[in-house]
């Protein structure tokens, strides 16, 4: 469970990483700073997703998740996203190392 968990937070960190890159190419292009929310990434790459996931979202939990947290998360950008979501997963499979020595307490 903790390999998989750490294969989650690597692939997000990627996703973070390429984004960043994205962005930055887009803002030295532009020469202006350019930042693409997470919400607009989505949408070029699966429109359809993200309106099921608004479908799904509203009908089985609440509309009021949909509405300010969700839309929240979408206007912020990708990268961030990306890095926190690579944070969280990382920081549940991680465990304290075992300290090694010969008087180490057990």
């Amino acid at each position: 469970m903790r390999f998989l968990l750490r294969a989650i937070s690597l692939l997000a960190l990627i996703v973070a990483v390429i984004s960043a890159v994205v962005d930055t190419i887009r803002s030295v292009a532009a020469s202006e700073v350019v930042i693409t929310p997470l919400g607009a990434s989505w949408y070029s790459i699966s429109p359809d997703t993200l309106n099921l996931a608004q479908a799904v979202i509203q009908r089985n939990l609440h509309p009021y998740i949909w509405d300010p947290v969700v839309q929240w998360i979408l206007l912020q950008p990708t990268w961030a996203v990306f890095i926190v979501l690579a944070l969280f997963f990382y920081l549940i499979a991680w465990r304290k190392p075992r300290p090694a020595g010969r008087f180490a307490a057990r």
